[in-house]
């Protein structure tokens, strides 16, 4: 028998909300939920996409995502929007707010969504890539429980705190760059560990502080940034900037959010540009610069391997593990 199951993303999307539905979420968030892995999965993350949606339902089902939570929305200024997520989806409140930023970059010039007391986000590039998408330069960060050593240090103090950045690019995909501020994200720990493969040097310390190639020990341990300081340092602003600006818990003070029943109360920050009011080629120009870049160059230039992933899966669909198809319907 066939370990795979082939599925539209309709159909995933689907199969998706409907057992977001069942764990207990409202219908909001269990489709802001569902798009946002089905899109990390269409774009062969699957680390952030349907496996880790099943990190969702088990959150919902215990309670670290109140899964009937509505968003306090407020306007604290003109080009301000702030979300209190009240314990729900990071996804809720964004996409509730979504078509309010892009209103206000647009009138405005530039928009700034503030969202504190979340589960985490996910992929963090979905957000940035959903507005350049919309013609807006965005730029995002959050936070979440600790997971990460601080410069100098061998405790958990920051999560992954990831920034992620969109450009719009006439006639092509957005320039989308999402990265950790960790050598590696988390759930790539976790999944060599499940797998029981040992992990590059570098990547992690062991839970007495000393670094270790071991998946398992690293998970009870400490990520470390990349780059050292400088990445640490990155960790840092994103942690200002998530957690700080927006009133959400620092990382280090973040419950949990694989058990217990506390949400991490988490923060995310999104910053929204409508670039052709300063250029009004800067589509134009980013999509031949970045062509010029490929071609003479050599340069890889982030987010195209994804929405060429993205698009073949709108077209053909995709395929995920039979057992993962199981738990999902059940």
């Amino acid at each position: 028998m066939d370990d795979t199951i082939e599925l539209t993303l309709a159909e995933a999307i689907a199969l998706c909300a409907d057992a977001a539905i069942r764990a207990g979420a409202r219908e909001d968030t269990a489709l802001a939920l569902a798009r946002s892995a089905v899109a990390a999965e269409a774009e062969s993350q699957p680390n952030v996409g349907l496996a880790h949606f099943v990190d969702y339902l088990e959150a919902i089902a215990a309670g670290r995502i109140d899964g009937q939570a509505l968003p306090a929305i407020t306007r604290p200024a003109p080009t301000m929007i702030a979300s209190d997520a009240n314990g729900g989806a990071a996804h809720t409140g964004f996409d509730a707010c979504f078509e309010e930023i892009v209103r206000t970059a647009g009138d405005l010039g530039m928009a700034l969504f503030s969202q504190r007391n979340s589960y985490t986000c996910g992929a963090l590039g979905y957000f940035t890539g959903r507005l350049a998408d919309g013609g807006l330069l965005a730029i995002a960060a959050t936070n979440g429980p600790a997971l990460m050593a601080g410069s100098g240090g061998t405790k958990r103090v920051f999560c992954t705190n990831p920034l992620a950045f969109s450009a719009p690019a006439t006639g092509g995909p957005p320039l989308t760059i999402d990265q950790a501020s960790s050598a590696t994200a988390f759930v790539n720990i976790r999944k060599a560990a499940r797998d029981g493969r040992a992990i590059p040097e570098g990547w992690a310390l062991d839970a007495a502080g000393n670094p270790t190639t071991d998946a398992a020990a690293a998970v009870k341990g400490a990520l470390l940034a990349f780059g050292g300081a400088r990445g640490a340092n990155i960790a840092l602003m994103v942690e200002v900037l998530s957690a700080g600006l927006t009133g959400a818990n620092w990382s280090a003070d973040a419950p949990p959010f694989t058990t217990g029943a506390q949400s991490p109360g988490t923060g995310m920050l999104v910053i929204a540009i409508r670039p052709d009011l300063i250029d009004p080629d800067f589509s134009g120009r980013l999509q031949k610069y970045l062509g010029r870049l490929e071609r003479e160059y050599g340069v890889h230039v982030p987010g195209r391997t994804k929405a060429a992933a993205r698009a073949q899966a709108a077209k053909d669909g995709i395929s995920i593990p039979r057992a993962l198809f199981g738990r999902l319907s059940r």
